[in-house]
């Protein structure tokens, strides 16, 4: 268990995401928020929740924990990355166990905290449903936003002058996603995000699109991206790497790299990271 502080980083990363969701979503969405009163435009409250979230995002990305542990806090980046071959099989098991841990246990903090205001209608545990034109429009918009942002962090992470504002650009993209495609889906990306939620609200209004759309978004843009760069194009699986905290999917690489390869078969890329040059 040598890379068990990085997998309860994830845990807490995601549980800290799902309460914030969950605090900002009874300021804006509860009907007694003063808040909500003073602003009665969805719109005008989306954005807001898309600003938060947001920064969020990119607070939790920067952190001490989340340069560490690379801040994937959703199975579809885990499983994407694995694809890609940047993070070992015994990694990726772990971090998707610890993520869905961490978004169950966030909501449970945040219903502990806020009681029954959370449990209102308005607020409905800060759960991603599809919106009013229906499941499969729900569907292709969580598979369309989640390639985007798998097509955006890897050409941006892999660029040697743009890698270290990865961070910047994932939140931007969750607070545009809020403002303008929450209507769509409720904007999630994140299967253990949706699933503490639902689990909390006990509503599984198509539950399956959430734990479908993503990851095949995100294996969809994988895919575009080896198509165009190839795998000698994608450095690593953290979405910030230049810090000094250890990183272990560098460490992966570099043992399968130093492994001896079969007979006849082809070597290995090895690139890694600038910084770790």
């Amino acid at each position: 268990m040598r890379h068990l502080p990085e997998y309860l980083m994830e845990a807490a990363l995601l549980g800290l995401f799902m309460i914030s969701a969950c605090a900002f979503t009874v300021m804006l969405q509860h009907p007694a928020s003063p808040v909500h009163g003073a602003i009665p435009d969805p719109f005008v409250r989306r954005l807001l929740t898309g600003l938060a979230m947001g920064t969020t995002a990119i607070l939790l990305i920067y952190s001490p924990w989340g340069k560490q542990s690379g801040a994937h806090m959703n199975p579809a980046i885990t499983l994407t990355f694995t694809r890609l071959g940047k993070v070992a099989p015994r990694d990726a098991l772990a971090y998707v166990v610890a993520q869905f841990a961490g978004g169950v246990g966030g909501v449970l903090i945040a219903r502990m905290a806020l009681g029954r205001l959370l449990a209102h209608p308005d607020v409905s545990y800060a759960a991603t449903m599809p919106g009013r034109w229906g499941v499969p429009v729900a569907f292709f918009a969580e598979a369309g936003i989640s390639c985007l942002l798998v097509l955006v962090v890897l050409s941006v992470s892999n660029h040697p002058r743009w890698a270290a504002y990865t961070g910047v650009c994932a939140g931007l993209l969750v607070a545009g996603y809020i403002t303008f495609e929450a209507p769509l889906s409720g904007m999630s990306m994140n299967p253990a995000r949706s699933f503490g939620s639902a689990l909390f609200g006990r509503n599984w209004n198509a539950i399956w699109i959430y734990f479908t759309a993503p990851p095949l978004g995100m294996l969809a843009a994988a895919q575009l991206y080896l198509a165009h760069r190839g795998r000698e194009g994608i450095a690593c699986a953290k979405l910030h790497h230049q810090n000094s905290k250890r990183c272990i999917f560098c460490d992966y690489h570099r043992a399968r790299i130093a492994a001896p390869a079969p007979e006849g078969a082809k070597a290995q890329g090895t690139n890694l990271h600038p910084s770790t040059l």
